[in-house]
């Protein structure tokens, strides 16, 4: 099923709802402010302007939820060449940017979703992911993709505000 498809016919709603409940959708289809939360966008040129219409990362209810980072540099918005120990430090120092703008920080980070186009890179991705989080290391899933938009790494992130 495609992910429009899962959003549109409401699959995903109910996940949603209790997790961020002020973007639970109204009968409008827009965001709800449940309870006067606010939900907000959150931008910062430290890292790559999104290449699609998404934001680099929303802010609710004390969470942050930052969107997928590639191993895109953020003056160019070209993705790095090199292994993926420099494409995970790209990745990792863009997440840092987007929580750092957020008022928050990798040690408040309470998951990621990491996704290889190769697991192959699994170890030396980890060797410098680790490097960030050298102790209390959030929870994870790693998974394999066959196609990424740009590099051989993503990784996106739900954080304490």
């Amino acid at each position: 099923m495609k992910r429009r498809t899962f959003l549109s016919n409401g699959a995903a709603s109910g996940l949603l709802t209790a997790v961020v409940p002020a973007i639970a959708s109204s009968s409008e289809g827009r965001p709800a402010a449940a309870s006067g939360t606010k939900v907000l966008a959150i931008s910062t040129e430290r890292a790559p302007k999104p290449v699609g219409p998404f934001s680099q990362a929303t802010k609710a209810n004390g969470f942050i939820f930052v969107a997928g980072q590639t191993a895109r540099d953020p003056q160019t918005g070209q993705v790095i060449e090199g292994d993926i120990g420099l494409q995970t430090e790209r990745v990792m120092e863009n997440l840092k940017a987007i929580l750092e703008a957020a008022g928050s920080s990798l040690d408040r980070t309470l998951k990621t979703t990491v996704y290889l186009k190769d697991m192959d890179d699994f170890d030396a991705m980890g060797k410098v992911y680790s490097r960030y989080f050298p102790s209390h290391p959030p929870a994870r899933a790693t998974v394999e993709v066959s196609r990424l938009h740009g590099g051989r790494v993503e990784i996106e992130l739900v954080a304490l505000a």
